[in-house]
């Protein structure tokens, strides 16, 4: 049987600490859980970057424990917890494998134990308190995927009608640009090769559209309404709330640009609106047929007697 796989970082502080790391390996071990720690797995003669490295990269999850020591220590860089530091910092960045790190508070709050690569995540608390035994099932039931959230059921037989969602004013809104974002421009490499006078300009949308949005978008930029001789059909992209022609530069938005993004920023919203109301007409023809379907049998099942 295959056991799920951990990696125990932490920092060395104290006999009591490295005890406590001790007892939640031996947890972790009796549960079905394959744990490693340097206290179990290193040996003497080991290099422990090597020992750090392989770990890391060959387990399920990396349980960090947190303390306002680690934290320390992470984001300074120092010993083997900073080394540890940058090689979960450079998984994160290649990989964005974020549910494979699960933050452990052993000491302190996510304020003061949690290092700077790690703020913003949701981790769990082992601090000794009431709730240990429940927050430490919750991280074995993690470890194992058992977290499992039921099913939506079906509708309750006593509601009648169609549910709608509630209607979202700034969803009608047209989307708009409201400018360039000065301090993302970037700067023109100037170093002799082809296009090195031209850099990524930045255009803040007024809501972060739709995938649709951005498809229609894409669309008619490559073949807008009107455009000029200096047109680039394959210089845009949008990207959450922006826009980003990247091989441009500020003049020629000023003097080409400028036009044809409004001109196709206006497009897309105009395509999006027909979709959507398509769409709505469809969703509305078929629901009159499911209801005139149920009606029909509801009428018929009046009349049958068992």
């Amino acid at each position: 049987m295959e056991h799920p796989t951990v990696f125990i970082s932490y920092s060395w502080e104290d006999d009591e600490h490295k005890k406590w790391v001790k007892e939640l390996a031996d947890s972790l071990l009796s549960d079905g859980i394959e744990a490693t720690v340097d206290q179990y797995d290193l040996s003497l003669g080991d290099r422990l970057p090597q020992f750090m490295e392989q770990s890391i990269s060959n387990v399920d999850y990396v349980l960090i424990i947190c303390t306002p020591t680690y934290k320390s220590k992470s984001d300074m860089r120092k010993g083997g917890v900073g080394y540890e530091g940058h090689i979960i910092s450079g998984e994160l960045l290649t990989k964005g494998n974020e549910r494979k790190f699960i933050p452990v508070i052993r000491k302190g709050n996510t304020s003061n134990a949690l290092p700077d690569f790690l703020v913003g995540k949701y981790g769990i608390d082992l601090t000794d308190g009431k709730q240990y035994e429940n927050n430490y099932e919750d991280l074995i039931t993690t470890i194992y995927g058992a977290k499992k959230k039921p099913k939506v059921g079906r509708q309750p037989s006593y509601i009648n009608i169609t549910y709608t969602k509630p209607e979202n004013k700034d969803a009608d809104e047209p989307i708009r640009i409201l400018g360039i974002i000065t301090d993302e421009v970037t700067v023109p490499k100037m170093d002799g090769t082809r296009g090195c006078a031209l850099y990524k300009v930045p255009f803040r949308l007024s809501k972060r559209p739709s995938d649709l949005w951005s498809q229609l978008f894409l669309a008619a930029w490559k073949s807008p309404p009107r455009f000029s001789t200096m047109h680039r059909f394959g210089i845009a992209s949008v990207i959450g709330d922006e826009i980003i022609l990247n091989g441009t530069t500020i003049e020629e938005v000023r003097d080409y640009h400028r036009e044809t993004l409004i001109l196709c920023v206006d497009e897309a919203n105009r395509k999006e609106v027909e979709i959507k109301r398509e769409e709505q007409r469809r969703r509305e023809q078929e629901e009159t047929r499911r209801k005139r379907h149920y009606d029909n049998v509801n009428n018929i099942i009046g009349e049958i007697e068992f």
